[in-house]
């Protein structure tokens, strides 16, 4: 699984795409907050996971006369994955479904960012490091964000 870690690591650096603030992956975007988000729901339901939802926080905050960079949130997952993780252990629905936010820093810049499955899922007793779904999770966490921060 390290193999596996190191080689997404690196060919995401690679594309210069790749950034991490304690256990939050973050890959840089090259469209806006709408059109990257729009290729990130294609990506997820072209790959046949479920989308559950799609939260629009700027929306949220204008709804209260309050301003907010773009920012979107998807939540999405693949029961096969998650149900073992969570018959391994129910505190897994903690963490599931997936989620990947879409959103605008103050320099305009346009990121898509997700928690690593594996910081939050393998410190629960009873799913352990090397669980075959945390590196499928991880992977398609990857592939997909890498799909949508192309466009």
């Amino acid at each position: 699984m390290k193999r596996f870690l190191a080689a997404c690591v690196l060919g995401l650096a690679a594309q210069g795409a790749w950034a991490s603030d304690d256990d939050i992956l973050k890959v840089r975007a090259g469209g806006d907050v709408a059109a990257t988000m729009d290729a990130l729901e294609a990506a997820v339901t072209g790959a046949g996971a479920t989308v559950f939802a799609r939260v629009d926080h700027a929306a949220g905050a204008a709804n209260v006369d309050m301003e907010l960079a773009p920012s979107e949130l998807l939540i999405f997952g693949n029961p096969k994955l998650g149900t073992t993780a969570m018959q391994d252990n129910p505190l897994a629905g903690l963490y599931l479904p997936l989620k990947v936010l879409v959103y605008e820093d103050a320099q305009g810049q346009v990121w898509l960012a997700y928690e690593d499955p594996e910081e939050s899922l393998d410190d629960l007793p009873g799913i352990n490091e090397g669980a075959g779904y945390i590196a499928k999770m991880q992977g398609a966490l990857g592939n997909l964000t890498a799909k949508a921060a192309d466009g």
